[in-house]
């Protein structure tokens, strides 16, 4: 009986992380005035410092930023300005 409520237990727990994962979002950005190699660094850790980034990852080539993120947290919005605060504005595809 006991292995039961183990069993049970441990995919409830596994239900519950693959439902966190779940609930992440990502969002393609396009950062205008990057020029060098150092700018993308900037505008990664300026999104890497908000509350509820994940993951970050930024093109100099593709004038772009790919954000993994916790909508209960943040917003892509606020992610985006983040960047611009530093001096990159960063719009997500598809917003106005």
């Amino acid at each position: 009986m006991k292995s039961i409520w183990a069993l049970a237990a441990t995919l409830f727990l596994l239900t519950s992380v693959s439902l966190a994962f779940e609930s992440d979002e990502t969002v393609t950005f396009d950062v205008e005035k990057m020029t060098c190699a150092t700018c993308p660094i900037a505008v990664r850790k300026a999104m890497q410092r908000i509350d509820g980034v994940k993951k970050v990852e930024v093109s100099l080539e593709n004038e772009s930023a790919v954000v993994t993120y916790d909508p209960s947290v943040t917003t892509a919005a606020e992610i985006g300005q983040a960047s611009t605060d530093v001096g990159f504005p960063a719009k997500a595809r598809g917003s106005e």
